[in-house]
């Protein structure tokens, strides 16, 4: 007698999926290309089941909007058409959906499609060359003053950093009291005691409003880095170490830092903006357009003038003024146009740094054994 399918139970091809990801993630420690795997946070990463066989997905368009798909152990889903796939007299061997992946975060359930296709390669980029400064004022400032803003103001009235500019009103101040609900909540349970079911419905609701402005701020991400991909051929940007950037001014019992709060707002800004994942973004949609990307050195970009070229102590005067010191200049303006300028000034002297391939990594020594082969 077959036994019963209880509504938990993984598929085998799932189960193998991820056997063949660990293994492959020790192969690549073993050969240097990584460090060894740890095991996922469980507040920090979002749960998902792997499909990998797609002739078993059955994907069929019901009309515009939704679509249907074969889940193993669950049956015929309903899904939401974002994007056209190669369904029915669309799908070929050189154009066919290979899998899927089940994610759920805050928002709820999603699933996201492996698709192997064909793309033409792209000719030479024939557009103009283009310096861009990663900001909090101005997200990202460009040489030719064609900046772009996400239309949010990233500072409240007092002059704080906004933590939820991507929320509207209605939303900031539902947050706010979901936030001072779980405050209250939280002061009633005892060291050690279960969380109530109340408080995680709190909890739950303040995730789906984070969620939904992480959301946003991805879409405007990519809308923005597909417009600058499609427009310039070279696209110029700092090699900055955001990490070192973010640390804590705190400083220690000896010697405390100065002007945390500050810092702290700075670094809360600078993380929000994600510029990492911005140049991520940009590398591949300009190399899919036929362009490239280059990184340049970060030192002295803010201060040297765009305009006559030297750098004069004090020109900065705020964080969006420049006002050039040198008697002979006296060229004012926006200062992180003026740091995009000067970003594309590097390039083009030949100052642009050469990537290397692959990651840094942190290696073994060759007589440890990995803790799987001991």
């Amino acid at each position: 007698m077959k036994p019963p399918h209880l509504p938990w139970t993984l598929p085998a091809q799932a189960a193998q999926a991820v056997l063949k990801t660990y293994v492959q993630a020790w192969k690549n420690c073993w050969d240097g290309r990584a460090g060894a795997p740890n095991f996922k946070g469980r507040l920090r990463t979002a749960m998902s089941v792997d499909i990998p066989q797609g002739r078993d997905l059955n994907v069929t368009r019901v009309h515009r909007r939704w679509g249907m798909v074969n889940i193993p152990k669950i049956g015929r889903v309903r899904f939401r058409w974002t994007k056209d796939l190669p369904v029915g007299k669309y799908a070929n061997a050189e154009n066919r959906i290979t899998g899927a992946r089940l994610i759920k975060d805050a928002l709820g359930w999603h699933i996201a499609f492996r698709v192997e296709t064909l793309e033409a390669t792209s000719g030479p980029h024939t557009g103009p060359e283009v310096g861009i400064d990663a900001g909090v004022n101005i997200p990202l400032a460009l040489s030719d003053g064609n900046h772009q803003d996400h239309g949010c103001p990233a500072k409240t009235a007092d002059g704080t950093a906004d933590r939820d500019k991507w929320l509207n009103p209605n939303e900031k101040a539902k947050l706010l009291r979901l936030e001072q609900r779980a405050a209250r909540r939280k002061q009633y349970r005892k060291p050690g005691e279960h969380t109530s079911n109340r408080l995680h419905r709190t909890y739950d609701q303040i995730a789906e409003l984070r969620a939904k402005a992480k959301r946003r701020a991805l879409d405007w991400q990519h809308k923005t880095t597909s417009e600058i991909a499609a427009k310039y051929s070279v696209i110029v940007v700092e090699h900055l170490n955001i990490t070192n950037m973010v640390k804590s001014a705190k400083g220690t019992d000896e010697e405390p830092g100065k002007n945390v709060a500050q810092k702290s707002g700075l670094n809360r800004s600078i993380s929000q903006e994600a510029w990492g994942r911005t140049v991520t973004m940009l590398t591949y949609k300009t190399a899919r357009q036929g362009g490239a990307l280059h990184k340049v050195p970060a030192p002295g970009t803010s201060q040297r003038c765009s305009m006559c070229g030297f750098t004069t102590p004090g020109s900065r005067e705020s964080q969006a003024v420049f006002v050039c010191k040198n008697p002979d200049c006296g060229w004012s303006g926006n200062a992180d146009h003026n740091a995009g300028r000067n970003i594309l000034h590097l390039y083009r002297m030949g100052l642009a740094l050469i990537p290397v391939a692959g990651r840094a990594v942190a290696r073994r020594a060759r007589r440890v054994k990995p803790a799987t082969a001991r």
